[in-house]
């Protein structure tokens, strides 16, 4: 018999992701809070987005934090290849606009599951 511990990133009552080290779940969950405070950034411009649109280019920048910090320094884009978005069906589902501000509601949980 085994012990599998796994890490839960869950937010709004609803499972994303899940991890083997607490150190990816922590990771994640910091992703989703900056995905989530970009959100509401670029909600608040003049974009005409969908609320998914907007979703996704908040992830995607989120994603790239790095590239965009030193693009808004006044750096110039490096030769090191953007992330794609991982996000699928399982991970993130998407909300409206509505649902992104009660994403404060969030922990990681540890499981242990007997295999």
């Amino acid at each position: 018999m085994a012990v599998v511990v796994q890490y839960i990133v869950i937010r709004n009552g609803e499972q994303k992701m899940t991890f083997t080290s607490k150190k990816e779940a922590d990771a994640y969950d910091k992703l989703l809070d900056i995905s989530d405070r970009m959100y509401t950034f670029l909600e608040a411009s003049k974009l005409e987005m969908s609320a998914d649109q907007l979703e996704e280019l908040a992830f995607f920048i989120a994603e790239n934090r790095e590239a965009a910090i030193g693009l808004l320094r006044g750096g110039k884009p490096g030769n090191k290849p953007l992330l794609e978005s991982k996000k699928t069906g399982k991970e993130e589902k998407k909300s409206g606009g509505s649902g992104r501000k009660t994403a404060k509601s969030r922990k990681t949980a540890a499981v242990a599951e007997v295999a």
